[in-house]
């Protein structure tokens, strides 16, 4: 595989159908606040989009005078492994990235891996030009307990980062063989990884990791929670200061609508996520802008459980949500 990319941002993203539009919005976004960046080339690692979604993500590249992107057929990591990987919130098309190296051009030497659920705030060229420190990625530093690191056969101290947004340098990922890596991992564990393919990625990349600013990738996590309150919910052993995730709220560069039992989503009805209407106003510009928000589809069970919950005092919720989240979901996924 061949393509002309000197002197190209390359982007990658992996989607289904169902995000097909999530996806669409995420365009919009990056093509509205990187208009100082002429060169952007988008892959899409197409884990099954419809005929008539692509025609809407082709009219966003075209709506905004930019390069068609590149759809690359993504690879089935169950039909790859002959084994049924866990998703540990997600789908299978969010494995897709594991295989960079042999679904890209060979000649791409850096490339920027997205998720859909992201929106850009600041143009895309400060994040493509960071200086790596030597490091295979950068990545945002995630808050999570040592007993999540315990089950991917990590350190208690060692680096735990979040997938979602990584700048690759893509020689040293095939030089240091990481995909093999990764698959030999995953056969390892059989397929019943903590977090999914992001608990691999870390356990294959935590010492290989630059953690950039929280600038380039303003979870969720930074705006349900008071600082003080992300180290008494996530426990994690090493976190950035609070004036960075302050500026991470602020003046994001991304921001990564990632899940939470404390808020909803842009795309789903009644969220208040500070950027939501941001994500709405993208909403609007892309060929999707008639279609509904999307329904709360949790169940009536657990949406009463949750009422019920965050009735009660917030110190008492975060104990019960500290609890679920330090303690009981690592032990789950430690029995398996």
């Amino acid at each position: 595989m061949s393509d002309r990319t000197e002197n190209q941002i390359c982007i990658v993203y992996a989607s289904d159908d169902r995000f097909a539009e999530i996806l669409g919005v995420s365009l919009v976004s990056l093509f509205e606040q990187s208009r100082d960046a002429a060169n952007i080339l988008v892959y899409i690692l197409d884990s099954g989009i419809s005929d008539a979604n692509k025609e809407r993500l082709l009219t966003v590249f075209a709506d905004y005078g930019r390069r068609e992107p590149i759809f690359v057929t993504a690879k089935n990591i169950n039909q790859e492994l002959n084994l049924k990987v866990n998703l540990d919130r997600g789908s299978l098309s969010q494995y897709a990235r594991l295989f960079l190296s042999t679904l890209l051009p060979d000649n791409i030497q850096r490339v920027l891996y997205l998720d859909c659920d992201i929106i850009f705030k600041q143009s895309i060229i400060k994040l493509w030009n960071l200086d790596l420190q030597g490091k295979t990625i950068g990545a945002l530093m995630d808050a999570f307990s040592s007993y999540y690191r315990k089950n991917i056969d990590l350190q208690p101290d060692d680096i735990m980062f979040n997938s979602g947004v990584m700048l690759i340098d893509l020689v040293q990922w095939k030089e240091k063989r990481i995909e093999e890596q990764l698959m030999t991992f995953i056969k390892k564990k059989k397929g019943a990884i903590q977090q999914g393919d992001q608990g691999a990625l870390n356990a294959v990349l935590s010492h290989d990791v630059y953690c950039f600013s929280p600038i380039f990738n303003s979870v969720t996590i930074f705006y349900d929670f008071t600082y003080p309150e992300i180290f008494t919910y996530r426990q994690p052993p090493e976190f950035y200061p609070e004036e960075a995730i302050k500026e991470a709220v602020e003046h994001p560069v991304l921001v990564h609508f990632t899940t939470s039992i404390f808020s909803k989503r842009p795309w789903i009805a009644g969220s208040r996520h500070r950027y939501a209407n941001d994500w709405i106003n993208c909403k609007e510009k892309s060929p999707w802008k008639d279609v509904p928000l999307w329904e709360d589809q949790r169940s009536g069970l657990k949406k009463g459980v949750l009422s019920i919950l965050f009735a009660m005092p917030r110190p008492f919720v975060l104990w019960i949500a500290r609890i679920m989240q330090v303690y009981v979901r690592p032990f789950y996924y430690g029995t398996k």
